[in-house]
């Protein structure tokens, strides 16, 4: 009786199949496409997850469509020379590059795998640049010719500003995803990275840093860069709840003190030299600096001895009948021009403090500040002849030294100028340099 059953059992089965095989089939089938589309398909539903919790990064600033910071810029596309924090040069986009007639012709030969990110091949045509006094050749696709009147060193970081076709159809990782503007000026602004259309950086910029950090307290934005400190209100963001702070010295901006070395006090070099001793070594606001180069530059000169507060030396050098001194300082550097005023007191000179939102014409010491070149090339700040040159500082020395260095091209000579620039500098001390300033980056986990 059993074994009946069991013939009957799989004759009925056997049946089952036979009369049902195309709907187990497809349903065979279509169960292996929902395996595989779950095993292949799980990074691309994982970007769709988490699209929403792309960063939207605040920054303190005004820009126009035509003028973006270079942060953003440098995401965009990438120049045919490419400076290392170091001030090291190397090639970019060009997979080569020589020089030429003393320094007067420079060649680059550019890659032969880079495109634009609307799919055309970087060639040499669609390289625009407009420097005056310079002849553009472009002998072959793949090669870009720039013949200057003068020989000018500084034309390789000139060169290392990104290159774009119009629309600003760059060479780098993203593009710009969309843009919105208040006037002139952006309000915020989308970049899609290239290689997956879902993932995208967010930048929304602020007019103030008090309006940045709101924002951040607010939760408009994941990321707050560029802050000088975390304080907020009467807590810091060190304590927010899921919240990761990051601290940076930034390399590219040293805060000074300006000496208008045609002031008839301040003309006296030792009276300056006196001041500059003076003068605290805190590390509160920023990396201290002593020579207008950053520590980590290959131009930096190491046998220069750092500044450090030195009251008695200070006394020394000072008149026994001391000034009264006025120093100028922007608004964020107020605080700065109180520490300095109270330890210039130390010495018995006396010091009245105006505040103002951007250079003076007149002064007799402007706190400000000045963006380091990535060149080590300081022409502009020094010389004689340039009306950038706040402090009206003249010396033949220096002049010639300065002249000398945007005309040489070898690396060993350069060193070796601005290794000389430096140490006559600061033994004339037009200005007296205090720091790198921190910048910290406030990130929402």
């Amino acid at each position: 009786m059993v074994v009946v059953r069991r013939r009957l059992i799989f004759w009925l089965i056997k049946a089952y199949i036979k009369k049902s095989k195309k709907i187990l089939l497809l349903s065979f089938l279509a169960g292996l496409l929902i395996f595989l589309g779950i095993i292949l398909g799980g990074k691309y539903l994982k970007t769709i997850l988490t699209f929403q919790r792309q960063p939207v990064i605040g920054i303190v600033g005004s820009y126009e469509r035509d003028n973006l910071p270079p942060f953003v810029v440098d995401r965009l596309s990438r120049g045919l020379t490419r400076v290392g924090s170091d001030g090291s040069i190397n090639p970019d986009l060009a997979q080569e590059y020589s020089i030429e007639d003393r320094g007067k012709t420079y060649i680059f030969t550019l890659k032969n795998d880079k495109n634009f990110n609307d799919g055309s091949k970087l060639e040499s045509k669609k390289l625009v640049y407009n420097y005056s006094d310079v002849k553009v050749e472009r002998p072959e696709k793949n090669k870009i010719v720039f013949k200057l009147r003068d020989p000018y060193a500084p034309f390789l970081v000139t060169v290392s500003r990104p290159v774009f076709k119009s629309g600003y159809i760059g060479v780098g990782d993203y593009y710009i995803k969309d843009i919105d503007l208040n006037g002139n000026f952006v309000q915020n602004l989308t970049l899609g990275l290239k290689s997956n259309r879902f993932e995208k950086i967010r930048y929304v910029f602020y007019p103030t840093e008090n309006a940045l950090k709101t924002a951040f307290a607010l939760g408009e934005i994941t990321q707050a860069n560029g802050l000088s400190s975390i304080d907020f209100q009467n807590t810091t963001f060190a304590k927010f709840p899921s919240t990761e702070v990051k601290k940076d010295v930034n390399y590219s901006k040293l805060v000074a003190l300006f000496y208008n070395t045609t002031d008839p006090t301040l003309s006296d070099r030792k009276i300056r030299l006196g001041l500059n001793y003076a003068l605290p070594t805190s590390e509160k606001y920023g990396k201290t600096a002593h020579i207008p180069y950053a520590p980590t530059s290959i131009y930096f000169n190491n046998e220069i001895t750092e500044r450090k507060q030195d009251i008695d030396h200070a006394n020394l050098l000072l008149p026994d009948s001391k000034p009264t001194l006025n120093i100028t300082t922007l608004r964020k550097y107020t605080n700065i021009a109180k520490l300095v005023a109270a330890e210039w007191k130390k010495t018995g000179i006396k010091t009245k403090i105006e505040e103002v939102d951007e250079v003076p014409d007149r002064f007799q010491i402007f706190l400000g500040d000045f963006n380091v070149p990535k060149d080590p090339d300081q022409y502009a700040l020094w010389h004689t002849g340039q009306n950038s040159n706040i402090t009206r500082y003249k010396n033949l020395r220096i002049d010639k030294l300065l002249e000398d260095g945007r005309k040489t091209v070898d690396i060993n000579e350069r060193k070796k100028i601005y290794g000389d620039f430096q140490r006559f500098l600061i033994e004339d001390m037009p200005a007296s340099f205090l720091f790198f300033p921190y910048e910290f980056t406030v990130t929402r986990k």
